[in-house]
């Protein structure tokens, strides 16, 4: 399903503070896994940003997320991974 131009840009900004939120999070609580450094922080941000801009489709957003799984840790979103569940994830950003 294409995103409407008019949407698009208020779909890409909720879904990357939401990713950033989640990325920063992972960062400051899996310190014990491995030894991020602000670099990697840096490259993983540059990354989410160019990767959610390029969002056209629910499709292409619903791989975004299959392709960032390690940031979705909460029951809540186990069913984020399909397209039905990346639409309602969506909604749910967007009020």
């Amino acid at each position: 399903m294409k995103i409407n131009s008019e949407n698009k840009q208020r779909i890409h900004d909720v879904l990357l503070s939401d990713l950033q939120r989640r990325l920063f999070k992972q960062y400051n609580t899996r310190t014990d896994m491995f030894n991020p450094t602000d670099e990697d922080y840096d490259v993983q941000q540059t990354l989410l940003v160019d990767s959610v801009l390029h969002c056209e489709t629910l499709n292409d957003v619903n791989e975004l997320l299959c392709s960032n799984v390690d940031l979705f840790d909460d029951y809540d979103s186990i069913n984020v991974f399909t397209l039905d569940g990346t639409m309602n994830y969506i909604f749910k950003l967007l009020r």
